[in-house]
């Protein structure tokens, strides 16, 4: 058993999502969306150094002796899966670990809207989970890749960096690729991908031109693809993404995101006042054939009012998101309006108004 296990075990008894090891402060634990110190002394550089390298793979070592950051998962049997993320800075080694759950829940036991559920069933496009960091966008869609392993029978590859949550193959055969460890990168493994017979690709990050511009062309040939970005709202999704082209090939990646987009999901995490945790609050667009013609003749600024208008399709801002939880009394008003896009619909909620320094 290695040393730093016994900090897993207290992040499972107290119901934590994450980790902070780092070099000159006691740990911490991530509760709820809050970070609590745990009661242990200050870490050293040199013996957290140890205790990370116990269980850090050897050619992680390295790479992040060379880097100074690498990621990589860490397994112990019968309590958890965890993604790791070593760092340097300025007191010396750091790391934190994110939990992965060993269940995949549903849809309906995420609390997501059950639009989510009919995505897993498209039979080609893209389909984005977008938010901030720490907004429950892996396991989203985990969700939705688990939607479509129970109903399809289709061929599943999820590449990864790391591989989080661990599908067993039931209606669909599911092949697991972790970027650096399996494959190079993810634009090598998506290029690959294309000769291995895929129905569903899971891109884990688009983080850079090459692998945006091969998920567009996968989904644009006639695969379902998945991936995540880290925007805010839905409705500036589109343009996040053309923007990140040169000048002279926003017009082409304009034309065939148009044609291959399907949906984009946008969420975060509220804290609950109902009983303990968070609840998912999300932005939903679907790609109608009059979003499509927005995206395609350069009229995003009206997607929000698309949103707004396309109930009918499963579609919802996330501010109504947040209202319905705050109506039915999961979220507080003050959760509601820290979180919302339109202040001064939250606003009548409050006892006392904050004045917010940014809107004056």
């Amino acid at each position: 058993m290695a040393r730093i296990d016994a900090f897993f075990e207290l992040m499972h008894k107290q119901g934590a999502s994450d980790l902070h090891m780092v070099s000159g402060h006691p740990p911490a634990l991530r509760i709820h969306g809050d970070l609590e110190r745990v009661k242990y002394k200050v870490l050293d550089d040199n013996d957290l150094r140890a205790m990370l390298y116990e269980i850090t793979p050897e050619e992680k070592i390295k790479e992040f002796e060379e880097t100074g950051d690498v990621d990589f998962a860490y397994e112990i049997p019968g309590l958890g899966r965890y993604r790791a993320n070593l760092f340097m800075q300025n007191r010396g080694i750091g790391a934190v670990f994110r939990v992965i759950p060993s269940e995949i829940k549903t849809v309906e036991e995420l609390g997501l809207p059950p639009v989510i559920k009919r995505l897993a069933l498209l039979p080609r496009g893209l389909v984005l989970v977008t938010g901030p960091t720490g907004s429950g966008k892996s396991t989203t869609l985990a969700a939705i890749i688990d939607e479509a392993n129970r109903h399809r029978k289709d061929h599943v590859i999820t590449i990864e960096d790391p591989i989080e949550f661990v599908h067993k193959s039931k209606n669909c055969l599911i092949n697991h690729r972790e970027v650096g460890t399996h494959t190079r990168s993810f634009a090598t493994a998506l290029r690959a991908a294309l000769r291995e017979d895929p129905d569903i690709i899971l891109v884990g990050e688009m983080r850079d031109l090459e692998t945006i511009r091969l998920a567009i062309e996968a989904a644009a040939t006639g695969h379902l693809v998945f991936s995540t970005l880290h925007t805010e709202y839905a409705s500036k999704t589109v343009n996040r993404i053309i923007e990140v082209f040169p000048t002279d090939e926003q017009e082409h990646i304009r034309q065939m995101l148009a044609d291959s987009i399907r949906a984009v999901v946008s969420q975060t995490l509220l804290k609950r006042i109902d009983k303990p945790g968070r609840v998912p609050a999300c932005e939903i667009l679907i790609a109608t054939h009059g979003v499509r013609a927005m995206i395609r003749e350069k009229k995003t600024q009206h997607l929000l009012s698309a949103i707004q208008t396309g109930k009918k399709y499963g579609m919802q801002t996330l501010d109504d998101s947040i209202l319905e939880h705050l109506q039915a009394g999961r979220i507080s008003a003050q959760e509601a309006y820290m979180k919302c896009a339109n202040k001064e619909m939250f606003r009548p909620y409050l006892h006392e108004p904050p004045t917010d320094f940014t809107e004056v």
